[in-house]
C-alpha cells in the first residue's frame, strides 16, 4: 500500500521529567518485542478532501515511536493513504497525492479513517466509501472519521444508535439526515464501540493521540503531542468536555465569543456578573441567554472548562494538585477536589497516579492478535 514520503528525524523525542531547570532528558516510552510488527491504519483520499483532516491524523501516526527489546527506536503504525476513486487525487485546497492503492484493493487493515471534504457528503466518493464500509467493516478493529467523514460512515448504518460528533457546522444537518443517531454537538471526539467520530480541525490531532494512548499507553501519547506542539487530552468518557471552537454564533454573537476568553482566564473570577459585564448585560438577562445558548448555567459551563483543563495539567508529572487547583480557579485545593471528585467519580491525586501508571505500562501485543 502506498505511504506518503514525509521525512523526519528517526531520534528519540526529549522531555522534562524531575530534572533540575533547563536539563532535558529522554522519556521513557513503552518497550515491545522485535517481532510485533506495526498497527496498519489506512487514511482515504480522494478529490476534495480536507488536507489538514488528511494530514493531521497521518502525521501523529507516523512520529509515534517505541523502543524495540534490541534497544532500536520502531515505528508504532503503518500508516497508509489509501485512493477512493483512484491513486492520485487532489485535496481541497489544491495540492496533489499519489498513492500505490485504492479501496479494490486494501487488505489486512486495523484501523481506518474517513477525513472530511467537500467530496463525502454526497455523490460517488460518498456512495463507494459508504458501500465499502458496510461490506469491510466487520474485518477491521477500528474505524474512524474526521468531520464530515461522519456522512458516508453514518449511511453505511454501522452508526446507528450510536453516540457521535462531527464539525459544529454540520451537527444539525446530520443530526436531520441520520435521525438514528444520538449526535453531541459539544465533545471534540467521542468513541462508542469500535468507532471514533470527530470535530474536524486540531480535534482530529487529539484524537489520533487518543487512538495513540490506546495502543501503546500514554507515555507515547504524550511524546507525539509534545513532538507535534499539541494537545492530550484525557483518556475516557469525553461527554461532559466543551470544545471552545464548536459554538455556532447564530443569531446572540455577544455570546458567541465568550467560551474563548473564559478558557483563557480559567484563574481569574469567573463569576455570573464579572461574564455578564464582559457582553454588556445584566447578569439575570444573561444567564437565561447563556443558558437557552449553551444549554447549562454559566457556572456549570466554567467548572466544566476549569476541570476539562485540571485533566490536562494533572497528566504532567511535575504539577500538583495544589498547582492544578490554582491554576485553573478554584478557590482552595479541597473545593477542587470535592469538585473534581463529583464530575470523575475520581480524586485528582489518584486520577494523576493512575495516568502515571499507564504510562509506565508495556504494550501488550495479545491484545491485537488475530
Amino acid at each position: 500500500m502506498g505511504k506518503l514520503s514525509f521525512k523526519r528525524a528517526d531520534r528519540p523525542i526529549p522531555i522534562w521529567q524531575g530534572l533540575p531547570e533547563g536539563a532535558v532528558a529522554p522519556m521513557k516510552i513503552a518497550t515491545v518485542s522485535e517481532a510485533v510488527k506495526p498497527l496498519s491504519i489506512a487514511i482515504l483520499g480522494f478529490d476534495g478532501v480536507s488536507l489538514l483532516d488528511l494530514t493531521g491524523p497521518f502525521e501523529a501516526f507516523a512520529v509515534a515511536r517505541t523502543h524495540a527489546a534490541g534497544g532500536k527506536d520502531r515505528s508504532c503504525y503503518d500508516a497508509r493513504i489509501i485512493g477512493v476513486t483512484g491513486k492520485t487525487f487532489a485535496s481541497e485546497s489544491g495540492p496533489v497525492f499519489k498513492t500505490d492503492d485504492t479501496l479494490l484493493r486494501a487488505r489486512h487493515l486495523d484501523s481506518i479513517i474517513v477525513p472530511g471534504g467537500v467530496a463525502v457528503r454526497a455523490g460517488e466518493t460518498y456512495r463507494k466509501i459508504s458501500e465499502w464500509l458496510t461490506t469491510h467493516a466487520h474485518r477491521i478493529r477500528r474505524i474512524i472519521s474526521v468531520c464530515t467523514g461522519i456522512y458516508p460512515l453514518a449511511k453505511s448504518g454501522l452508526l446507528d444508535g450510536r453516540r457521535i460528533t462531527t464539525h459544529w457546522r454540520f451537527v444539525q444537518d446530520v443530526a436531520r439526515r441520520f435521525p438514528k443517531l444520538h449526535v453531541d454537538p459539544i465533545s471534540p471526539f467521542i468513541k462508542d464501540g469500535p468507532f471514533y467520530t470527530c470535530g474536524g480541525g486540531t480535534a482530529a490531532i487529539e484524537m489520533a493521540l487518543a487512538l495513540i494512548e490506546e495502543d501503546y499507553g500514554s507515555s507515547v501519547a504524550l511524546s507525539v503531542a509534545r513532538e507535534l506542539v499539541a494537545r492530550l487530552r484525557p483518556g475516557g468518557d469525553n461527554e461532559n468536555s466543551v470544545d471552545l471552537l464548536q459554538f455556532d454564533c447564530g443569531p446572540m454573537d455577544r455570546l458567541a465569543d465568550l467560551p474563548a476568553w473564559i478558557g483563557s482566564h480559567l484563574s481569574d473570577n469567573l463569576s455570573v456578573e464579572v461574564l455578564a459585564s464582559r457582553v454588556c448585560l445584566c447578569p439575570r438577562h444573561f444567564s437565561r441567554l447563556f443558558k437557552r445558548f449553551f444549554h447549562v448555567t454559566p457556572a456549570a459551563f466554567v467548572e466544566q472548562l476549569r476541570l476539562d483543563e485540571a485533566r490536562r495539567l494533572l497528566i504532567l508529572p511535575r504539577n500538583s494538585v495544589e498547582n492544578v487547583a490554582r491554576d485553573v480557579g478554584f478557590k482552595n485545593a479541597d473545593s477542587f477536589r470535592r469538585a473534581f471528585e463529583r464530575h470523575h467519580g475520581v480524586s485528582p491525586l489518584r486520577y494523576k497516579r493512575n495516568s502515571h501508571g499507564q504510562s509506565s505500562s508495556t504494550y501488550d501485543s495479545s491484545l491485537f492478535a488475530a
